[in-house]
């Protein structure tokens, strides 16, 4: 009665494992190249869509289908900051788009609790795609320097650690 339903939510489960492998990988360099800031939004971000992954899970469980753990595509290995954001902007983009698509679809299946997830799915996906913008924007406006800030400030913090752990010896 809902293979349509459970086709669409299992698409979802695909791209957001494969979205949550690309930000991980992202958070990984991040933090290797000293962007704390950055770092910590690919990885909130690949937690959220790990949520979605168990949400949508749930309710392919719920109408009798089988969860298929498969990702949508390959890590990419980007470490250029300027094209990490670029590519996560346009993943968050498409999948807003494809969420609300398949929430019509759910609906014209008359299944309206499928349609309710693609439609916080994509409150979230715009949420996230408006985070990538922002830093996007942030980027454009002070260049570099808003890297180097970042750097600075990672430094300055473990500096701060480390004197506060030998001063506690």
């Amino acid at each position: 009665m809902h293979e349509k339903s459970i086709e669409l939510l299992n698409k979802a489960v695909a791209d957001e494992i494969a979205a949550l492998h690309q930000y991980m990988y992202f958070h990984f360099h991040c933090d290797d190249q000293g962007f704390d800031l950055l770092a910590d939004l690919f990885k909130r971000t690949a937690i959220e869509e790990m949520m979605h992954v168990e949400n949508l899970a749930e309710r392919i469980l719920f109408l009798g289908g089988d969860v298929k753990m498969e990702s949508s595509g390959e890590v990419k290995t980007v470490q250029d900051i300027d094209k990490m954001l670029d590519m996560a902007r346009a993943m968050e983009e498409k999948s807003a788009m494809d969420y609300n698509r398949w929430a019509n679809e759910c609906s014209a299946n008359a299944d309206s609790v499928s349609k309710k997830l693609f439609e916080q799915l994509v409150v979230d996906e715009e949420r996230h795609y408006d985070q990538y913008d922002n830093e996007i924007d942030n980027l454009k406006r002070f260049g570099k320097e808003y890297l180097a800030l970042q750097s600075i400030e990672r430094s300055k913090t473990r500096r701060a650690m480390g004197a506060g752990a030998a001063g506690a010896k």
